[in-house]
């Protein structure tokens, strides 16, 4: 690496970071309560290998997914700062910063191989890094603590790229893919990336090595399942769905998700609605083929064919490697073929969004400089400013849920989320209010009536309570895991009468 390669990944680094540094002042929120904060494992330097033999969601919460390498990460930064919340998001923005230069490398040596491209090149790879360390869709990965297993599946899922299709080292490309995956299960399209870039040309590999390289996957792949499924075989199998999805067909489902494309395609380009939620009823189902929204997905997927063709028949290799790239990192969360626990969530096209970078970053290097240099202090200015504005949203509880009132104002979970506050503030009246108003607006999500249950508990209403509780059951049989979690809730807030009713309650 010469000075010159040095001096780009410092400035995107440093573009990476500057644009998200209030993130150092945001607490735990959401998730980060449930498994950083009152995790017992990750309070303990032990947890570091007890990560590796334990679900990434508490037991107490039903042990869900295989993620070893954040909560291993998380042990460390709670032995290091004991749990003051600026050293763990300092490491977020680290991470982040790390993908940045990833994906700048990936565009400097795909559109030089050699290495010794012009300042063209140069710049041109500087402003796709540039693209990706400002994009705004990365706030919520960033600015939320647990936003880290996003960060550093993507870091392993470039770094197999990188190392396959530029320096053709199968040990290093697999061990980045292991690491990868034991960060967040969105690694898995890694091989697939790789196998785009040796369709489009970047790279060819003879046969048999490309067979070595099927070969790892596969025994990554076999490896990685069976670990996985040792670690989770005793906890309770639960598969979360969207809301929006429960109780629909495969069809509706299947039509609401391409609807949904056209807020991938929103929040890629023209990221100036952000939101939290994209619930019911703010995001509803499709039923039908003619609903405008189906239809405005169908445009969406036009596009980028229509774009891809172009590409290919121009022989623009980095432009078609970089839109297969966003198809490909965004299919396994994009609920065409199953239903995945949210219909949309911005931390989902972390990864997809470096294939856009990729994509822009050949057309950008056939700007004239003078040009170039416009549209890069454009895209820094207008992707950094829309990005710090952003991340204090994710500063707490509080912060999150008046977002989520303002910017999805029709989500039945704003009321919910208000009610939870409500409820953690001795409020239970009020706490039980939001959540008819939430009922009303959304009835087929069981955590609303366990959430009412506890509230009917705190009131003194056990009658109200086993009929809410009822209602919860017909929505989710034996739903254990939303029964632990409002239990949880209740015995922080230090109602253990509440919560020993609602687990004696439980299925």
């Amino acid at each position: 690496m010469d000075s010159r390669d040095r001096r780009l990944y410092l400035a995107v680094a440093i573009c990476a970071l500057v644009p998200h540094i209030g993130a150092l002042w945001n607490g735990f929120a959401m998730d980060d309560l449930y498994i950083i904060a009152w995790n017992p494992l990750v309070h303990s330097i032990s947890g570091v290998g007890r990560a590796f033999v334990a679900p990434y969601w508490p037991p107490d919460l039903g042990g869900q997914m295989y993620r070893p390498l954040p909560l291993a990460a998380y042990a460390i930064d709670w032995a290091v700062a004991r749990g003051h919340t600026a050293w763990f998001h300092a490491l977020n923005l680290l991470w982040h910063a790390a993908v940045a230069v990833a994906v700048t490398a990936l565009a400097l040596r795909l559109l030089s191989p050699e290495g010794r491209g012009g300042q063209g090149v140069r710049t041109a790879a500087l402003v796709a890094g540039l693209v990706f360390a400002v994009h705004p869709v990365h706030v919520e990965a960033i600015a939320n603590v647990i936003g880290r297993g996003e960060l550093m599946a993507a870091l392993g899922v470039c770094l197999a790229v990188y190392f396959a299709v530029v320096k053709d080292n199968l040990g290093w490309s697999a061990l980045a893919l292991a690491c990868g995956l034991l960060s967040k299960e969105n690694a898995v399209v890694a091989p697939g990336l790789i196998a785009w870039a040796w369709m489009v040309g970047l790279s060819r590999p003879a046969r048999s090595r490309m067979a070595a390289y099927v070969g790892s996957w596969l025994a990554i792949t076999v490896a990685y399942v069976a670990v996985r499924a040792l670690v989770l075989h005793p906890y309770a199998r639960l598969h979360a769905t969207a809301p929006v999805f429960l109780g629909e067909s495969f069809v509706a489902g299947r039509l609401t998700a391409v609807a949904a494309l056209w807020d991938v395609l929103r929040l890629l380009i023209a990221p100036l609605t952000l939101r939290v939620d994209y619930s019911p009823a703010e995001r509803t189902i499709v039923h039908s083929v003619l609903d405008g929204r189906f239809l405005l997905g169908i445009v969406c997927v036009a596009l980028w064919a229509a774009l891809l063709v172009l590409a290919w028949r121009s022989e623009r290799r980095i432009e078609a490697f970089g839109l297969g790239w966003i198809a490909i990192a965004f299919f396994p969360v994009a609920n065409l073929l199953f239903p995945t626990g949210v219909l949309m969530a911005e931390r989902t096209l972390y990864l997809p969004s470096a294939g856009l970078a990729l994509a822009l970053s050949a057309p950008l290097s056939r700007l004239s400089p003078q040009r170039l240099r416009l549209v890069a202090g454009l895209l820094v200015l207008a992707g950094g400013a829309r990005s710090a504005l952003r991340v204090p949203v994710w500063r707490d509880d509080f912060s999150i849920t008046m977002s989520m009132l303002e910017d999805s104002p029709r989500s039945y979970r704003g009321h919910a989320r208000v009610a939870a506050i409500y409820q953690s503030h001795r409020q239970p009246e009020r706490a039980l209010a939001e959540l008819r108003i939430a009922m009303h607006t959304y009835d087929r999500d069981p955590t609303l009536f366990i959430a009412g249950a506890d509230a009917a508990f705190t009131l003194g209403r056990p009658t109200l309570a086993d009929s809410m509780l009822a209602r919860a059951e017909q929505l989710c049989f034996r739903c254990a895991g939303s029964y632990r979690t409002q239990a949880l809730a209740a015995r922080s807030r230090g109602d253990r009468a509440v919560a020993d009713s609602l687990m004696a309650r439980a299925p």
